[in-house]
């Protein structure tokens, strides 16, 4: 309804890559008519010899030592030979892939996921090209996440990508291999709500056991006789997922994607967007641009480490720059232009905070302790076994922080947090904190939910992104989704349509109940 659309038939060419030899024939020896038998003879040996494997190995090794020699011989005054440090320098450089199937812009958790299923399943099919400004992810809000797992949501979706999630956690060796250790504590969520909240906590949990979560519902009473270090006073309902939902570490999955990526054939730049290039389509027609004045995308400007300018052309461009999507959209007008391309991606960037804290003489919640989060939104769990626990809340629309750094506001502990803490856990009324961290959140202004499909005005152009705090538990079957839109059409294994970007043009938000 709100796609543009071509006046003719025509279909996508995907680019290919653009350094690959248009020759596939090796080079023969010719001898004339005129030719004298000897000569005739030394060209047959000569042929001979091309196809002798030992004399092939033997050239091909003569060759390298030849190279070889350019950097461990001494050389004389003058010489042009370059060195080691130059040689590898020319050779990234002229690796750089100028033309792509498919572009990811963000190489994140979502971003690398979607390489990783790209190249999985298409291999040499597809040649793929991730951007990611920062090869160490020191701001990557993929790293500074908590690392939840859980099916403690009210939106079909939602819970059907988490339970697949899990699954792929718990084969994680299988798909990562088996260097890959995701150290998933499986001791699951603790969702707690107050009389007011306690019915839509019922029909949340009866929707995700019918979908295939297993979790148990508890009065204030079973909760006091399960957990004993808890004080229920204005709680009347828990949920407790049994099966499926923990922790797990960010980084690992993040580098797992990433490595498995690269070793099917993806190509990973460092690099930061800057732009996209755009083209005149003038057989295209879109709602609210004038006959013959579409202009569609088809590459973008990026800026290298060195500061030096490149541009990647491509066939596919998908958004998946986390916090930062917003600003990358706008780059292609939207939000800014005509028709649909008024519409912004409401994606933008929002600070949380994470607090590392420990509890006197040890005498907290133990070890096999839930993550748990009370009905205000303050969330604690077990970190690691050193008796510490992590924990934080998010915001009120009025307290938001500023994001221009990401220095830890520990009065926000203070007043905030701490308060809570003691409240649902007396035993919390003396703790001390040892370390916190900052990190963006990729906000959804519209819903604070994902937004996951194409975008209606650009044929080319998808969109993987705000998923505001549940994107990490997520990433496998989003990359999977992904993955299914471009190679096979469409959604095949978890239907995400109502997920797209259309959603927001005709303003039908998907707001979860209850959730944090």
């Amino acid at each position: 309804m709100f796609r543009a659309f071509q006046r003719r038939s025509t279909k996508l060419g995907l680019v290919r890559r653009a350094n690959r030899s248009n020759s596939c024939s090796s080079p023969r020896l010719y001898t004339s008519s005129s030719n004298n038998n000897k000569d005739t003879r030394l060209g047959e040996r000569v042929e001979a010899n091309r196809d002798n494997p030992i004399s092939r190995t033997l050239k091909l090794l003569g060759n390298d030592m030849q190279r070889v020699k350019k950097f461990i011989l001494p050389t004389s005054k003058g010489s042009s030979e370059e060195s080691i440090e130059n040689y590898l320098e020319r050779y990234r450089r002229d690796n750089f892939q100028s033309h792509c199937d498919v572009l990811v812009i963000g190489g994140g958790g979502v971003g690398s996921s979607i390489a990783y299923w790209l190249k999985k399943r298409a291999r040499d099919g597809l040649n793929v090209v991730v951007v990611e400004k920062d090869a160490t992810y020191g701001q990557a809000s993929t790293c500074l996440s908590v690392g939840g797992l859980r099916q403690q949501f009210s939106i079909v979706e939602n819970i059907q990508m988490s339970l697949y999630g899990a699954d792929f956690m718990r084969h994680s060796n299988e798909y990562l291999g088996p260097e890959v250790d995701l150290n998933f504590t499986p001791y699951g969520y603790l969702l707690l709500a107050s009389e007011a909240g306690a019915e839509q906590l019922m029909e949340n949990s009866k929707l995700q056991n019918t979908l295939g979560a297993k979790n148990e519902l508890l009065t204030a009473a079973r909760l006091k006789q399960r957990f004993p270090w808890m004080n229920t006073d204005g709680i009347a309902l828990g949920c407790h997922g049994l099966e499926k939902e923990g922790w797990f570490d960010p980084w690992a999955l993040l580098s797992g994607f990433k490595k498995r990526a690269i070793e099917y054939g993806a190509h990973y730049v460092e690099a930061e967007m800057v732009g996209f290039g755009f083209r005149q389509q003038p057989d295209i027609l879109a709602d609210g641009i004038d006959e013959g004045s579409y202009e569609g995308i088809d590459r973008a400007y990026l800026k290298m480490k060195d500061g030096e300018m490149r541009e990647v052309k491509f066939a596919i461009a998908i958004i998946a720059a986390g916090a930062q999507s917003g600003a990358v959209a706008r780059m292609a007008r939207i939000g800014t232009g005509k028709g649909m391309l008024s519409i912004p991606l409401p994606v933008e960037p929002r600070k949380r905070y994470v607090y590392v804290f420990q509890c006197e003489n040890d005498q907290g919640p133990g070890i096999n302790t839930p993550l748990t989060i009370d009905p205000s939104g303050t969330y604690f769990r077990r970190d690691g076994l050193g008796g510490n626990y992590l924990g934080g809340k998010s915001p009120l629309p009025d307290e938001e922080p500023p994001i221009d750094t990401l220095d830890v506001d520990h009065g926000f502990f203070e007043k905030t947090v701490w308060p809570n803490l003691a409240h649902l856990v007396p035993s919390f009324e003396a703790i001390k904190v040892k370390n916190s961290w900052a990190g963006y959140y990729e906000f959804n202004t519209f819903d604070e939910n994902g937004i996951v499909g194409p975008h209606p005005y650009y044929n080319n152009l998808y969109i993987a992104t705000g998923f505001s705090g549940h994107g990490i538990q997520q990433t496998p079957a989003v990359g999977r989704a992904v993955s299914e839109m471009i190679i096979d059409g469409g959604f095949r294994t978890i239907d995400l349509t109502r997920f797209g970007f259309d959603r927001i043009i005709i303003d039908q938000p998907m707001y979860e109940a209850n959730i944090f």
